[in-house]
């Protein structure tokens, strides 16, 4: 068991989906409405930001870092953490994330946050089509940027959940029907699925591994559409990896798709962060069915430094906690526990996107 423990403690993660830090600190309420992936908008007055599992987490994990007792009261915690200089607050969680490379997506309000280094970038398909919409031959001008940025990306992303929900005709459209569904398109929003659609299957040409967020996120999206079950179609149609993203609480059904399929892989990041104390279980569930080499280890951290940590430490916890029983109760040795440590905490993502 010494040498699990060691392990988890020592090993340093390739974090296959994140975003950046914030650029400034903001002020205290900033901060707590960024612990709720969920909303959009200001703490109701009747509740605080630190008032969910994830704010727990943070008095826990996050406070013993600015020199305060675990669990400390929400007061004391930004009065430390508002004490220390922003560079140096940043540096302090990143470096005891113990990530040893970021895969980062970019996409995500870029003028706010700064990419965590060493890092390789990941592409939004939406994006780059709406870059493209005003363009006499969109179909063209997406595949032309598309070859150009090829180079210097390590896979690509699809948010189709939040712009039309993962139950679409996944079935490659024509040139013809993406020319005519760009000049439909109003307020340069990407939000048709002959558009999705049509990235997707340019990046899988190409040989991209494709992200597809599923599962859980904030407001704009429709949960129930966001189920990786409705992109049988689309994984049957391609063999390029695909990497479910997030899939709380359709990790079960994810974990399903990464049995069936080879070239698909998930994880269950974001969803650690938010569960806190129930990340264990989230971790535990996620090993049931899949194999070892199909999970990816990622924090899904967005503009807070402590997400960073806290994704990395949570996962660490929830590893030890899942395998150190398996061990104990005789289901595995601790030489295999080692073994799936390093293939989700790292070794998985290298050999996906090839880092």
């Amino acid at each position: 068991m010494e040498a699990l423990t060691d392990r988890l403690r020592e090993i340093r993660l390739v974090d296959h989906h994140v975003h950046g830090t914030f650029t400034a600190p903001g002020d205290r309420a900033a901060f707590e409405a960024a612990l709720n992936e969920g909303s959009t908008g200001p703490v109701p007055s009747f509740m605080s930001g630190f008032d969910l599992p994830v704010g727990l987490a943070v008095r826990r994990w996050c406070a013993p870092l600015l020199g305060l007792p675990a669990h400390a009261s929400a007061d004391a915690y930004w009065e430390a953490r508002s004490a220390v200089p922003y560079d140096e607050l940043v540096a302090t969680f990143l470096d005891a994330a113990g990530v040893d490379h970021w895969v980062v997506d970019s996409g995500l309000t870029p003028t706010l946050v700064t990419a965590p280094e060493p890092s390789s970038e990941i592409l939004r398909l939406e994006l780059l089509m709406e870059s493209v919409l005003r363009e006499d031959d969109v179909p063209g001008a997406f595949r032309d940027r598309l070859d150009a940025a090829a180079p210097s990306v390590v896979g690509t992303k699809t948010i189709a959940a939040y712009r039309t929900g993962l139950d679409i005709d996944w079935s490659r459209p024509t040139d013809d029907a993406v020319a005519q569904e760009a000049r439909a398109v109003t307020g340069g929003r990407v939000a048709s699925p002959a558009l999705v659609s049509f990235g997707v299957h340019e990046a899988v040409e190409r040989g991209l591994p494709v992200q597809v967020h599923t599962g859980f996120g904030d407001r704009d999206l429709d949960l129930r559409r966001a189920d990786p079950m409705h992109l049988l179609p689309l994984l049957r149609a391609t063999e390029v990896p695909v990497l479910l993203l997030h899939c709380y609480p359709f990790h079960r059904q994810a974990g399903y798709l990464a049995q069936a399929f080879d070239h698909v892989s998930f994880d269950v990041g974001l969803a650690i962060n938010h569960l806190g104390a129930r990340s264990v279980e989230l971790v535990g569930e996620a090993l049931e069915l899949a194999p070892f080499a199909k999970q990816l280890y990622s924090s899904d951290a967005y503009g807070l430094p402590e997400l960073h940590y806290l994704g990395s430490q949570l996962w660490r916890r929830a590893m030890g906690e899942v395998l150190g029983t398996w061990v104990r109760r005789g289901d595995c040795s601790v030489d295999d526990a080692v073994g799936i440590v390093d293939e989700i905490g790292a070794d998985n993502a290298r050999r996906v996107y090839g880092l």
